[in-house]
């Protein structure tokens, strides 16, 4: 699935940490996408030192097991492969993917889109190679010292993962992940 262009609105799950979240059904699929939302006090400088720069991975996800910077274009484009490590008795994931990113200097604004791009890495026996995903940073400045960050996405992870037990852990990913972030990027 690309990105979804879906006229159905964000429902607003939670506040934490100043990070708010929502979700919705995506067409076709009993799976919710997630979305979180934060101003940063921080400079686009050290925004994009973490999310556009290789050498600054560290932040992504605690349940990544292996990553692979497979091309990269700075500041263009990013195709790379991930493994995570999923807890047992449910089979490791892994994904590839392309990253295009569009800055505009002029606006302040940044945005990272992610899509699957299956051609970096063939699939392997022992896991579950995940092809329906997107994923969207964008960032503005509000010209106060601060940014607002959106992290958008959708992940089918495949394999025998109910839906239910998928969508009661989706909201984690953004709250981790943002606050992840907005944490290395106060230590800059």
């Amino acid at each position: 699935m690309a990105e979804c262009q879906t006229d159905q609105s964000w429902n607003f799950i939670k506040e934490k940490d100043g990070i708010k979240i929502y979700t919705r059904t995506e067409p076709n699929t009993n799976l919710k996408s997630y979305k979180g939302e934060a101003d940063f006090n921080t400079t686009m400088n050290k925004l994009y030192a973490r999310l556009g720069n290789l050498d600054n991975l560290d932040w992504w996800d605690d349940d990544i097991k292996e990553i692979k910077i497979m091309h990269h274009e700075r500041d263009k484009l990013i195709h790379y492969y991930i493994v995570y490590d999923a807890p047992w008795p449910v089979t490791d994931r892994d994904l590839c993917v392309q990253a295009h990113i569009t800055k505009d200097a002029s606006a302040g604004s940044m945005i990272v889109k992610a899509d699957p791009y299956p051609e970096c890495m063939p699939e392997k026996k022992d896991r579950v190679r995940i092809k329906d995903y997107w994923q969207r940073w964008t960032l503005h400045d509000l010209h106060n010292g601060s940014f607002h960050v959106t992290l958008e996405g959708f992940v089918d992870p495949g394999g025998n993962i109910p839906s239910w037990i998928y969508n009661m852990f989706i909201t984690d990913t953004p709250l981790k992940v943002m606050r992840n972030l907005r944490e290395k990027v106060i230590e800059d």
